[in-house]
Parts: structure tokens; sequence; C-alpha cells
């Protein structure tokens, strides 16, 4: 469980902000592959693991949990250097995340489970797929690319993306103390509807990427793409994924690209589309990203 006073006046700051879990959702710092992740868990039942990506935490996937909750067992970690989970200095390649999952559904002794991952989730879960394929029930994989695959050299060409080679001492310098000023870029010109994602919803996810190293470690999770790249091609040679995928994209955003990025590397895959939402779906089109997850898990 989490400890102490500075860490239980964190949470009641940023879980007034947006949507908390449900009451029944216990929090714990797991300890796996040399580092710690915040974990939130609740429910019975078959397990799934929801993981998030860059400018959220897994406070994104609050809405979601609460419809499996009623009869699925949900793990909801935040990322390696990322929410509240521990900063160490090393280990961002999507790869070695995958490792830092594997050892949390170790600790809670889940053998299998299924996956919903967004933007740099999708990289990790794409890792933890190819790696433990016996692990990965079913994989719903929404609205980013995989680096190395498909498209992925003229993808990294879009003006758009220039963050991904943003960052270093300098760059450090630049964002820290306006981090607020930063993830608005990316909420206001990555979104269909800038006015979607509201002011509670930015002063806390601001508040999160403004804690002590977490910006430098964001930045990591790019910086690691290059070799991501190289590992991706290495799991694609070794075979194709075998279990259902749902590749979701946003309407505004990957849209039917991410069931065409998606089958390049998944024999099985079915696509869907976020009406009217740009990256943000949990921030944009809660609801409809929320049917298409709950409908794919429970038929």
């Amino acid at each position: 469980m989490c400890h102490g006073v500075e860490m239980i006046g964190l949470l009641a700051l940023l879980l007034a902000a947006v949507q908390p879990f449900p009451r029944d959702f216990r929090t714990q710092m797991i300890d796996t592959n040399g580092t710690k992740l915040f974990v939130r868990v609740g429910g019975t039942g078959p397990a799934v693991v929801m993981l998030h990506g860059f400018g959220d935490t897994g406070d994104m996937w609050a809405p979601i949990a609460a419809k499996l909750v009623k009869d699925h067992w949900v793990i909801v970690p935040d990322l390696r250097g990322m929410g509240l989970s521990a900063h160490p200095d090393t280990g961002y390649t999507k790869k070695n995340q995958a490792a830092d999952i594997a050892g949390v559904l170790d600790q809670l002794k889940v053998a299998k489970a299924d996956l919903v991952t967004h933007d740099i989730g999708n990289m990790v879960g794409y890792a933890f797929a190819a790696q433990y394929p016996s692990r990965v029930t079913r994989w719903v994989v929404i609205d980013a690319p995989l680096p190395g695959i498909g498209d992925w050299d003229n993808i990294v060409r879009s003006p758009l993306l220039w963050h991904f080679n943003f960052r270093g001492p300098d760059v450090e310098r630049l964002v820290a103390g306006r981090e607020r000023i930063y993830l608005d870029r990316f909420w206001n010109e990555l979104s269909a509807n800038p006015k979607a994602i509201d002011e509670a919803t930015r002063r806390h996810y601001a508040a999160l990427y403004a804690r002590p190293h977490a910006m430098h470690d964001a930045f990591e999770q790019f910086g690691a793409f290059a070799q991501d790249a190289v590992d991706n091609k290495a799991f694609l040679a070794a075979g194709k994924l075998t279990m259902p995928v749902l590749a979701v994209g946003a309407e505004k955003s990957f849209g039917a690209a991410q069931a065409d990025t998606l089958r390049f590397v998944a024999t099985d895959v079915t696509g869907a589309i976020v009406p009217g939402s740009g990256h943000w779906i949990m921030e944009e089109n809660p609801d409809a990203t929320t049917r298409l997850v709950v409908d794919f898990l429970t038929k």
C-alpha cells in the first residue's frame, strides 16, 4: 500500500481533478525488474492490464475500469518513470518495460491477461505480447504507431511529431517549471477539440509531470525509439502475434491506419474508429472508447 502524509496529500489533490477509480480499487507499489511501479488493482475475474502513454498516467483509464471491474480483475500501472511510479535513470526501451509489466503480473500471480493500451502503452504492449504471447489473451491497441513497423519511417517525418527528438539537458531546462505549457501543446494540437481536455484534467496531469525527474523520464521514453525499432523488427522476424487484436484509431488522428499498422505484426486484427476524437480518446470521447473496449473484451 502507499504510505506517508506526502503521498496521501498528493493522491487527494490529484484524484480531485479527474474521475477517480472505484472505491474498491487498492493502490500499491510493486517491486519489478529493478524498479517500483505504482499499480491500481480492483475486481475479480479474468485479468485485464491497461497501459497509458505520454501526457496521461494510468488515471486515464478510470471510466473503463469502472465498467470492467464488475466482472474483471483490472490492473492499471503507471509506466516506469511516469505518474507515481519510481524514476530510474535507465530502462526505457519498451522491451525492458514489458519485463516491468511481466514482473507486476508475477507479483499478483496473474498467469495471463487481456491488454488495453494507448500511445506509448501500445509500444510496451507489443513488446509484452511478442515476448510473452501465452500471457496475452486479447489486445486492444489504441491510436499510436509501433517503432520500426509499417510506415514508421514516414510517420516520424511528420512535423506534428517533432517531440520525438526533443530532449537533452537544455531542453529539460527550457521545460522545467513550464510543464503545463509544454503539455498544452500536445492537448491542443493533437486533439480534435482542445476544449474536451478541460482545465481540471490539464492541471491534474501537469502536476504529475512536474514531479522531480518526471519530464526527463518522459523524454527518455521517446529517446528509446531507435532501439525499440530494432527490437520490434526482431520480434516481427520471429513471427506474428496470433491473439485477437482490436486496433482502434481516433477519427481525427490515426484512424484506419491503426489497423493497417497492426496487421504487420498480428494475424487476427479487427479495426475500429473512435468518432469525433483526436489522439486523446479518453478525454475527447470516453463513452465511445469505453464501449469499444468493453464490447471487445466481453464478447
